[in-house]
């Protein structure tokens, strides 16, 4: 009896948010902008129900600890209980409460492929391990640039924390991250990285066309000889050219992706 009494006591104190939350109010689908679910979690910080830890988190003062959840809400009958992937109560005859559900991470998805990662020991959007997505354990697993802890770093476009990003990443030649919607944009202006400068990609083509634009041009007679140290960002050596107002070109690697100094 004292247990039970307890436990009304708590779900008392609960805010009162304990009503259900829609990702399309117009046909009634649960959820918050953030996910498509049945449930509503009981903040283990703070007691309160809130859809989901973004909700939570742009709502409070402090950070939802999502693996430390117990407790949910189903939002078909509005009963809290032990959090889990179907509610438990009978009048709702074991509902889903998502499509996914990751007992590690407290995380129910009902729209996107998600998977957990043992390695990382949280979840990202993906189909899985060996299909379409690998954890970097710094060996030669892939072709790639290995930068350890990469993830643990904002976006450089967008600046959001990539560890915790629910939107999928894509992995830069120089071993960088990025948002792969914010790459789409940013490589409409740009070829280099932001972060290192290093090109995006092979860059051959591109080089080609400057090298005929370099070819038809003629350099007035003061600075005919006349050649610029430079630094290339691509093979990071130093090196001299011949001297122009726009265009370097790297003696060693022939990438006109470089400085002066």
């Amino acid at each position: 009896r004292e247990q039970k009494l307890r436990f009304l006591f708590f779900v008392s104190a609960l805010d009162n948010n304990n009503h259900p939350s829609y990702c399309d109010s117009q046909n009634l689908v649960f959820g918050c902008q953030h996910y498509k679910r049945n449930c509503k979690l009981v903040a283990s910080c703070c007691n309160k129900l809130f859809t989901c830890s973004h909700c939570h988190n742009e709502a409070t003062d402090h950070i939802m600890d999502r693996k430390a959840t117990t407790l949910m809400m189903c939002m078909k009958c509005l009963i809290i209980q032990p959090i889990g992937p179907t509610c438990s109560t009978v009048s709702c005859n074991n509902l889903s409460m998502a499509r996914y559900y990751c007992p590690v991470c407290k995380l129910f998805d009902d729209e996107r492929e998600i998977y957990h990662c043992p390695h990382c020991g949280i979840c990202r959007v993906g189909k899985g391990l060996g299909i379409d997505y690998f954890h970097c354990m710094t060996m030669s697993i892939s072709e790639h640039t290995c930068r350890e802890r990469c993830l643990e770093d904002n976006c450089p476009i967008c600046h959001e924390y990539l560890w915790t990003s629910k939107t999928p990443v894509k992995s830069l030649p120089c071993g960088h991250i990025m948002h792969s919607s914010c790459f789409q944009e940013y490589t409409c202006s740009n070829y280099t990285c932001p972060i290192c400068s290093k090109s995006l990609g092979d860059m051959q083509a591109y080089f080609g066309m400057l090298d005929e634009l370099l070819a038809e041009e003629k350099i007035t007679e003061e600075y005919l000889g006349r050649t610029e140290d430079i630094l290339c960002n691509d093979c990071e050596k130093n090196g001299s050219a011949p001297f122009h107002w726009l265009y370097h070109k790297c003696p060693h690697c022939s990438s006109y992706n470089m400085r002066l100094i």
